[in-house]
This record gives structure tokens, C-alpha cells and sequence, in this order.
């Protein structure tokens, strides 16, 4: 609110200097405009007009310093305009806060900074989910940077549009200034000509009017003149002091409008091209992580593709080769016709063994039986003998 009422306050001045004696009337006269300076001038008519040159020349004529209240207000309007000049500047000074727009353009960079790709590793099992989700974070994560982007330039943009407005004020502040340097250098040269005058022609005269009358009413005269002229004087070395600080004052305000123009360019930069370029990355940063996941993708597939053939053919050339083994083999392979020969051989032999040694027992069992026969009989006729 007090930029904008600043603003306004400049716009009602003239940029046009302007000398009075009577600094506090209400109704001021207003001189022509001056010719603009671009650079600092020297204090001499050379930075004046021929117009404002018989201005200052008018203006001297006007000087009355035996008039002690003029002598008081000579110059003041024009230091009162830049006293209040330089409490706007001030104010203008106060009023702004550029760290706030570095903030946010760190904040921007924090931002992108944010948007960190994490890789992640799988098998061809779970790749095709992985790489979903992966897509699916990547697009939340850009959703949000974006979201907080888009705010943050949103309030950039308004700090772009007051910082250009008070670069344009600084320009009126800086015309104004201009102004006031003339109006005071102005001052200065009318208070010369005429304080060299008076010192020239009205106090020498009275000077010599006292001693040749010896009349101290002479004296008394001729030194209050003299008195009138030193305050003068002084009154031109204050002036001289305020169009020093105007001097200073230029710079400062370039100083200032230099910062405000680089904080625009600074905004303009990252709105321009750092945050499209952002995007434009972010797009292609999804391209390439599609483009990998498929080329990953692809790639698990014609691994396990040449790991399955390979095993085919594996099994397949073991099938064969047992199949050909097979097919060669007879119905009865010779080892187990000759096991089996073996084995009946072995059977018959055991056979033809235990049959002898049943006839064997067979002949000792009826040879015994016959011996207990006859011991049988002989014991019986024993008895019945």
C-alpha cells in the first residue's frame, strides 16, 4: 500500500526544476523542463539551458538578503522535496524483500532436486510388476513436484510483476532526483552571482559610506549586511551538502533497480526455461524408463527363450540317444540268456544233488530198518525162550 501511494505521489511531481523564494506557498512557479542529463554534471551553468541560465540570472535579480526570513527559506522547498524524497526511497528500500523471492527459487530448485529415480532389480517373475509400480511412483512423484511448482511459481510471478513496477518507479524516482540535482545546482549558482554581487557592489559601498562618515549607524550597516551575506553563504553550503546527497542518491537508486531487474531476469529464467525444461525432462525421463523396463523386459524373455532351448536340446539329444539304445537291444539280451542258462544249470545240479543224497538216505534208512528188524526178532525169541 505505501509503494502504490508512493507511486502516485511521484506521479504528481514535476520533473520539471523550479525556483521560488517563498518555498511554502501554496501555488509553486513552475519553470520550463529541463534537458535531461545522463551522466552527473559539474556544478556550472554548462548543465543549464539558455532558457534556465536566464532563469538563475531573473531569479539572482529576486534575491533579497537583507530579508532574513527569505535568506531562512532560500532553497528550503527544494531540500523539504528531497527529504521527502529520500524517506520514500527508504520506504521503497523497506518495503521489499528480495530473500523471499530467493527463497522460492530455492525452493524450486529443491523441488526438482526432489525428483530422485530409484533403480530397482528383479527377475523376469516379478519385472513386469515391478515396473509397473516403478512408472506408477515415478508419476506420483512428478504429480507432486509438479503441484508444488506450479504454486511456487504462481507467487514468483507476482513478485515478477511488482519487482517491474518498482523498477519503472525507479525510473520516476530517478527522474525526480535528476530534477531536484538541477533545481539545487540552480540554487546555488542564482545564491552566487548574487552573493558576489552584493559583496561587490552594496557592501563595499556601505563599507565605504561608514568610513568616510565614521557614523556607527553606518557601521552597524554595513556589518549587518556583512552578517546577512555570511548567513547566505552558509545558507548555499547546505544547499551544496543536500545536492551531494542527490548525487549519491543516483547511484543508489540504480543500485537498487540493478537488483530488482536481476531478480526479473532471475524469475523470467526459471519460469521460461528452467521449469519447461523440467517437464520436457521429466517426459523423457518416463520415455527411457519405459524404453528400459521393455528393453529389460525383452531381454529376461530371450535369456529364459535360450535357456529353454538349451535344455530341450539337452533333453532332447538324451532322449535320442536312449531311444537308439533301445531300439538296438533285442527282446532277451545276451547276459540274461546267459544268467538264465547259468542259473538253470545251477538249478539242475542242485536238483540232481539232492535226489542223490535222497536215495542216499533212502538206502541207510532201509539198511537201519532192517537191523532194528532183526533186533527186533532176535530180542523177541529171547523172551520166549
Amino acid at each position: 500500500m505505501e509503494e502504490k501511494k508512493m507511486g502516485n505521489d511521484f506521479q504528481d511531481v514535476s520533473t520539471a526544476p523550479t525556483l521560488t523564494l517563498d518555498p511554502f506557498q501554496t501555488q509553486e512557479t513552475k519553470q520550463p523542463p529541463a534537458e535531461e542529463k545522463k551522466e552527473e554534471p559539474a556544478l556550472d551553468d554548462s548543465i543549464l539551458t539558455d532558457e534556465e541560465r536566464r532563469t538563475v540570472d531573473a531569479f539572482a535579480q529576486q534575491i533579497d538578503l537583507t530579508n532574513s526570513t527569505m535568506v531562512l527559506q532560500y532553497g528550503a522547498g527544494t531540500q523539504k522535496k528531497m527529504a521527502d524524497f529520500s524517506e520514500d526511497a527508504l520506504n521503497n528500500v523497506r518495503s521489499k524483500d528480495l530473500g523471499e523471492v530467493g527463497e522460492l527459487l530455492s525452493g524450486v530448485v529443491k523441488e526438482l532436486k526432489g525428483f530422485d529415480e530409484e533403480e530397482e532389480k528383479g527377475g523376469i517373475f516379478g519385472l513386469f510388476k515391478k515396473a509397473s509400480n516403478k512408472i506408477d511412483s515415478m508419476k506420483a512423484k512428478y504429480a507432486k513436484a509438479e503441484a508444488n511448482v506450479n504454486e511456487i511459481v504462481k507467487v514468483l510471478e507476482k513478485h515478477q510483476v511488482q519487482l517491474m513496477k518498482d523498477t519503472a518507479l525507479l525510473d520516476k524516482m530517478y527522474e525526480l532526483n535528476l530534477t531536484y540535482f538541477k533545481e539545487l545546482s540552480m540554487y546555488i549558482l542564482a545564491g552566487k552571482k548574487k552573493l558576489a554581487e552584493v559583496r561587490n557592489t552594496q557592501l563595499k559601498e556601505l563599507l565605504d559610506k561608514a568610513k568616510l562618515s565614521g557614523l556607527p549607524e553606518d557601521a552597524q550597516a554595513a556589518k549587518d549586511l556583512d552578517s546577512m551575506c555570511n548567513r547566505f553563504e552558509k545558507k548555499i553550503h547546505d544547499l551544496e551538502l543536500t545536492r551531494m546527497i542527490s548525487i549519491q542518491t543516483a547511484p543508489q537508486i540504480r543500485l537498487v533497480q540493478n537488483n530488482d531487474t536481476l531478480m526479473v531476469e532471475k524469475i523470467q529464467s526459471t519460469i521460461v526455461n528452467t521449469i519447461p525444461l523440467w517437464k520436457s525432462q521429466m517426459v523423457l525421463a518416463l520415455g527411457v524408463e519405459h524404453s528400459a523396463q521393455a528393453a529389460a523386459a525383452q531381454r529376461e524373455v530371450t535369456d529364459m527363450t535360450n535357456e529353454l532351448l538349451k535344455k530341450n536340446a539337452e533333453k532332447l539329444k538324451m532322449a535320442t540317444i536312449d531311444t537308439a539304445k533301445e531300439s538296438e537291444r533285442g527282446i532277451v539280451d545276451m547276459e540274461t540268456l546267459k544268467a538264465t542258462n547259468e542259473s538253470l544249470i545251477s538249478t539242475l545240479d542242485e536238483v540232481m544233488n539232492i535226489q542223490r543224497e535222497g536215495r542216499q538216505k533212502r538206502a541207510e534208512a532201509e539198511e537201519g530198518l532192517r537191523n532194528m528188524e532183526q533186533e527186533l526178532k532176535a530180542k523177541l525169541l529171547e523172551i520166549q525162550g
